[in-house]
């Protein structure tokens, strides 16, 4: 049974978990860098042409010098220029055609602009062909065995949930909960949204991108009929000071993605990936779950923790997922772009046992055991999440799926794209219901 005590308000905030970096801000010197297909996408062997325009005051600036590049998506250091050059843009616009690209994969032109004694950039990235991109990962052939011992461990492990209503951020429709949750080790917390009206309602499990940060409840979702559930995955309450989470993040927790990469039994990501599957323990167990109906979204990191989550365990029907990342990681080790934390770039991680570790961790091996209908959305600007590496997992999943890109965003989204996860995501859940 639930143990239930009453919270006197304290809070100053909550864990805030989207890692999304912001979307570009209006300057006043615009580059618009686009490819002449209206998707950006192009066949294999086909040669992209990139139409570039400086903008002044929204007009065509006359005589502007630019340089331009063109280069694979291979990422950081790897990244080799195939075409560079110095234009003058004697009425603001000009065409660059790029040589052909004979893999599938991404080609990408970055222009600069100096006016005034300042530099203004842009790029955009054309694909080739990127439902035919393959990992570089493979997959351990006792993948499913080590999950499934990790599952029984947990399921050892008492839940124990402890719910404390939290008054100041409750609303005359929804009650807010910050939840502490038993985990394989140590803690999960989270804050749970739930309609005060009576009845049983589908449950969203909301995973957090990366960092330590600090978010609010989603009470817009608890009154649009759905228990919400938010997690944190580093075991630490989410009712602290937001100084204590700056100070974790750039001190006991920085670069935790990299703790005990070398041993796949006490990896970081281990415990997070487990907690998750806790976190459903307790949307089954909570009273006013209808008892059937479970989606799991996120963003980044939280796009990987969907897959995941939704991979491990059978109880989550719908998943929806922004530019995950963790996705076909050791790219970097075969000459192109891989996923965030983008890891394989050095000495200290390029070593065998670390690299073997991470197949246990890639989302592109959960992915392989889907089972569940997918919504999925990034862009082909993403330099966190690189498109290569997203296309890597997307292309091994054999279940239903729809994918919406969005070509010129990079590790952000339009509203536009939030709506249309929304509308699907809920209405699976409600239809499934009737």
């Amino acid at each position: 049974m639930m143990r239930l005590k009453e919270y006197v308000p304290i809070l100053g905030s909550f864990l805030f978990s989207i890692y999304i970096s912001a979307q570009p801000a209006e300057k006043l010197i615009k580059v618009i860098v686009a490819p002449n297909e209206i998707d950006w996408t192009y066949a294999v062997g086909e040669q992209a042409e990139f139409s570039i325009t400086v903008l002044k005051n929204n007009i065509p600036m006359k005589d502007v010098m630019i340089n331009y590049t063109i280069e694979p998506e291979a990422g950081l250091e790897q990244i080799k220029i195939l075409d560079s050059g110095v234009l003058l843009l004697k009425d603001g616009k000009t065409t660059i055609k790029a040589k052909r690209f004979n893999e599938p994969g991404f080609l990408r032109c970055r222009v600069t602009v100096e006016v005034a004694g300042k530099e203004y950039s842009s790029f955009a990235t054309a694909g080739f062909s990127p439902e035919k991109i393959v990992p570089t990962t493979t997959l351990p052939s006792d993948f499913k065995e080590f999950w499934n011992k990790g599952k029984e461990a947990l399921s050892e492990v008492p839940m124990n949930p402890v719910l404390t209503l939290l008054p100041d951020r409750c609303t005359d429709k929804v009650d807010v909960y910050h939840v502490q949750l038993d985990n394989i080790k140590g803690k999960i917390y989270g804050v749970l949204c739930t309609p005060k009206k009576a009845g049983k309602y589908p449950g969203i499990l909301r995973v957090p991108g990366a960092g330590v940060t600090f978010y609010f409840p989603n009470v817009s979702e608890a009154e649009g009929g759905f228990i919400t559930f938010s997690i944190g995955i580093h075991g630490i309450p989410l009712t602290l000071d937001r100084d204590v989470y700056r100070n974790l993040e750039d001190g006991a927790l920085e670069n935790y993605w990299t703790f005990n990469l070398d041993d796949r039994d006490n990896a970081y990501f281990k415990r997070v990936y487990l907690g998750c599957i806790r976190a459903v323990d307790f949307i089954e167990s909570y009273e006013h779950f209808d008892g059937e109906n479970i989606g799991v979204t996120g963003q980044s990191q939280g796009g990987a923790l969907s897959i995941i989550t939704a991979s491990l365990d059978s109880r989550i029907d719908y998943l929806a997922a922004f530019y995950p990342a963790l996705s076909d990681i050791t790219g970097f080790l075969h000459g192109r772009a891989g996923g965030w934390p983008q890891i394989f770039v050095d000495d200290y991680t390029n070593k065998p046992e670390k690299i073997a570790t991470s197949k246990y961790y890639d989302i592109v091996n959960f992915a392989r055991f889907l089972k569940v209908p997918g919504w999925y959305s990034w862009g082909y600007n993403d330099l966190i999440c690189p498109p290569t590496s997203m296309h890597a997992a997307y292309n091994v999943i054999t279940s239903k799926k729809e994918l919406h890109i969005v070509p010129e965003t990079g590790h952000w989204r339009y509203q536009e794209q939030l709506e249309s996860k929304n509308k699907w995501l809920f209405g699976k859940l409600k239809k499934s219901q009737e």
